[in-house]
């Protein structure tokens, strides 16, 4: 028998010399805005995509034009968290070297830059450089921005699990000195082979692998759905290990069923000095397991569901040299952000801002980005980037409180949402991502008025319910795991999924395929009067889509999705 073709990108991988391609002759070329195809997949790794606006693509073609090429940069942040100082510093660069000059916020906890063109990127990046950040595996097939809950209150707590998220992201970047060379103008290493990539190896991964550390009761970081995540378990406030899951991931493709997205499996505890033990463990059965033929089928939850979770387990506890204890007992709760005020545990105040889509940028008659700016300048506490796009101004002694909350006060930043609102998130989608099939961000705020109006109508506008939108089923929102999710189909189009639970503990399952705005507020409207009449006690709405039967709850994901 013959052997399979590899995916193409695994030949790129291959003969890429540790990622560095013919980058540096692209981002030389005056020719064109763009980089050449193979180079296209090797500058993931160093942190950005190949963009072009597609409002003007017809526009430019019509004048013999190529596409009007950007790129979009995003940064390695573990945790989300940065100081003022770096803030600013991110913020002369959006203001200065993009052509959207702004900052969006995404729900990894991190930022990136759109309309970045190709001439600017190696003058970003050396600016990011100077802030001690960098965009080294923000993409590609790697372990990607390590995220952890931003947990205002306990502060004991978070900064235990903060730091296992940066140790994390620092271990797993690759070792290749590709992006220093390239973007840093270091010299190049005379390494052995052996040495360049002890745990990716020549290949990487087969594809991204992403990771995250939640703090219970809190999953604002939506731990289930990552390929790895680590569930703090604490005892009197200080941890003493973590539940490991593994398995998760939102992606998937129209129409073909052998595709779906999954939630993560519970493997069991760990102590802490184990824990890069099985991180390094659960990567490298993934990177030798994986699939490499097909990348739509090469994630790590395919893997397990292809060779079964008591044969992954076994290797994984193998190359780990441990073995996995029983899990703990943990409550996995809300998925929100506390909006407003609240004071923790070492008597510091800490104000969440809501940034509608994670878009800071100066709009008329609301400078947030402005706002931003004024309030680094001043804070001498951090800044937290949440998973669901929104800002924490962390660490504000009661004297600075007043200031704080009035320089918010007067750039918009201070806004009251609704629960809802409050708990949803959208992609970036049209114009700009290549994979958009219809809008998320720039019609996402006028599709939630039009939900909160709905709610408020059937007299549920005090009960939050998790909706999130993307422009396809890649599901970068996280949408498979929403009460109420909308996956862009065509323009205008969307598929509409129902039955995930609050929590985050549960997929939703399509409802209705291919349908517009008033279809989906019809079905919405005549579930959430459903849902007023006949909602039990504390039942939320995903909940209730399942009791009622309204749709099938999602067991397994491979047996139940699309079935």
């Amino acid at each position: 028998m013959s052997e399979q073709k590899l995916a193409i990108n695994e030949y790129l991988k291959t003969d890429s010399d540790y990622l560095r391609g013919t980058i540096k002759e692209g981002l030389d070329s005056q020719v064109t805005g763009a980089f050449s195809d193979g180079d296209q997949q090797l500058i993931k790794f160093h942190g950005f995509y190949q963009q072009d606006d597609r409002d003007l693509r017809n526009e430019r073609k019509a004048q013999k034009l190529e596409p009007l090429y950007s790129f979009m940069l995003r940064a390695r942040v573990p945790g989300g968290v940065c100081t003022p100082e770096q803030w600013l510093g991110v913020d002369k660069i959006a203001t200065e070297l993009t052509s959207s000059n702004s900052i969006r916020l995404t729900t990894r906890q991190t930022f990136q830059y759109h309309g970045i063109p190709k001439r600017n990127l190696k003058t970003i990046i050396q600016g990011l450089d100077r802030e001690a950040l960098d965009s080294i595996a923000a993409c590609g097939d790697v372990n990607r921005n390590v995220m952890c809950n931003p947990n205002p209150v306990e502060s004991r707590l978070h900064a235990q699990a903060f730091e296992w998220a940066k140790k994390l992201s620092d271990h797993l970047l690759p070792h290749t000195q590709a992006y220093a060379e390239i973007w840093l103008d270091k010299e190049k290493l005379l390494t052995t082979e052996d040495e360049v990539e002890p745990v990716y190896g020549k290949t990487y991964l087969p594809r991204k692998f992403k990771m995250a550390v939640a703090v219970p009761p809190d999953n604002d970081v939506d731990v289930y759905t990552n390929d790895l995540g680590f569930i703090a378990v604490a005892d009197n406030g200080e941890l003493v290990g973590f539940n490991l899951v593994a398995g998760g991931g939102m992606g998937s493709t129209h129409g073909e069923v052998e595709t779906f997205p999954r939630l993560a499996d519970d493997f069991g505890f760990i102590k802490p000095e184990d824990t890069m033990k099985f991180a390094e463990a659960v990567m490298t059965v993934q990177r030798d397991w994986g699939n490499r033929v097909n990348r739509k089928r090469s994630r790590l939850k395919y893997t397990i569901v292809d060779h079964g979770f008591d044969a992954f387990k076994a290797e994984v506890e193998k190359r780990a040299g441990v073995k996995f204890e029983a899990p703990r007992d943990v409550t996995i709760g809300d998925r929100g952000d506390r909006y407003g005020w609240v004071k923790g545990v070492d008597e510091k105040w800490h104000l969440t801002l809501f940034i509608e889509g994670g878009r800071i940028i100066d709009y008329p008659g609301k400078p947030l980005q402005t706002g931003m700016r004024e309030l680094a300048k001043i804070h001498k506490g951090d800044f937290r980037m949440t998973s669901n796009q929104n800002i924490i101004i962390a660490g504000v002694a009661e004297s600075d409180k007043s200031q704080i909350e009035q320089i918010a006060a007067n750039h918009g930043l201070l806004v009251d949402v609704s629960p809802s609102r409050g708990h949803s998130i959208a992609c970036v989608a049209l114009p700009t991502c290549p994979l958009a099939m219809a809008e998320a961000e720039r019609y996402f705020p006028e599709f939630m008025d039009k939900v909160d109006a709905l709610q408020a109508r059937h007299g549920i506008a005090e009960q939050p319910i998790v909706v999130r939108m993307t422009g396809c089923p890649n599901g970068c929102a996280r949408p498979f795991a929403a009460e109420i999710g909308l996956v862009g189909k065509a323009p205008g189009r969307y598929n509409l999924y129902l039955g995930a639970n609050f929590e985050g503990t549960r997929l939703n399952k399509l409802y209705r395929e291919n349908i517009q705005e008033a279809e989906i507020l019809a079905e919405l409207g005549a579930l959430f009067e459903g849902y007023a009449g006949q909602r039990l006690t504390d039942e939320t709405f995903g909940n209730y889509c399942v009791r009622s039967e309204v749709i099938k709850p999602v067991i397994d994901a491979a047996r139940d999705f699309h079935g």
